[in-house]
């Protein structure tokens, strides 16, 4: 039975239920030190497409390299340069998670969220088709579309951002239903957990979630400088853009399907206790 106080998607990587995992077979010498140890995130871009992202917070410790927004005026869409403000915390929220977990990343901050926390899906489709071209190596995507008339228009850009070697990572819907482009497999889809540890990974075969971090009660930076603590798939997203961007530091020019290789064989045994 689900639980009301937690989002949708999360039951495969609470206590009572990660018995049902799997752990991936060993890759041979693939451990964490070797797939990220000692790497920064230097070299890495991540493009987080969201709410904005506040640049002088302390959690995103100067690392916003670039902020843009796109605007929407009668149905047509166009990318422009934006403030690093935030309009609403979500945004700065994630970029600050990702570079608490790689310090040296460069944010690229896309606006396609209002004061609301709400936006338009052709402003989604828009932003992701510019931080693809704009080349970046992962997105952090804490949103999703649920119009069934931009879905192909979203599978394209996906399947265009994974030829191009760029990792998506996309938080699923806190609700039940499908979304995009968090359902599609070239994507890493994300859903929480409650260990309260920002390196605990579990994997999840079954679809539509492939992944689980921690995502329940995090310590977030939020609007004016702030912080909160909050519980939403938003928040494990970024933990997984953080240690793809590591991984990618580490190893540079490695797709986005060697990349779920890499997290899978290093993913927590979902059998063996939680980190104290």
């Amino acid at each position: 039975m689900s639980n009301p106080d937690l989002p949708a998607w999360t039951e495969p990587f609470l206590d009572e239920a990660r018995s049902r995992l799997v752990r991936t077979a060993s890759l041979g010498h693939i451990d964490r030190q070797w797939a990220w140890g000692g790497a920064s995130g230097a070299g890495v871009k991540v493009a987080v497409v969201d709410s904005g992202v506040e640049g002088d917070h302390p959690r995103v410790a100067g690392r916003l390299i670039e902020s843009v927004t796109v605007e929407v005026t009668d149905d047509e869409t166009r990318v422009v340069p934006d403030e690093s403000v935030d309009l609403y915390g979500h945004g700065t929220a994630c970029a600050g998670i990702i570079v608490g977990l790689a310090p040296e990343v460069e944010i690229v901050s896309v606006r396609v969220l209002g004061a609301d926390l709400r936006g338009k899906g052709a402003a989604f489709l828009t932003g992701l088709e510019w931080a693809v071209e704009r080349g970046v190596q992962v997105m952090n995507l804490s949103l999703s579309s649920k119009s069934e008339r931009l879905l192909p228009y979203f599978h394209e850009v996906a399947d265009q951002a994974y030829f191009r070697h760029i990792c998506l990572v996309s938080a699923v819907n806190n609700y039940p239903g499908l979304s995009y482009p968090s359902t599609f497999s070239s994507v890493f889809s994300v859903a929480a957990h409650s260990v309260p540890d920002p390196e605990v990974l579990y994997y999840n075969p079954a679809p539509p979630v492939e992944w689980g971090a921690w995502g329940v009660d995090v310590p977030i930076a939020w609007k004016d400088g702030g912080m909160t603590v909050a519980t939403g798939n938003s928040f494990a997203a970024p933990h997984v853009a953080g240690l793809v961007a590591r991984i990618l530091s580490k190893h540079p020019g490695l797709s986005a399907f060697e990349v779920k290789a890499i997290l899978s064989a290093v993913a927590n045994d979902p059998m063996a206790a939680p980190p104290a």
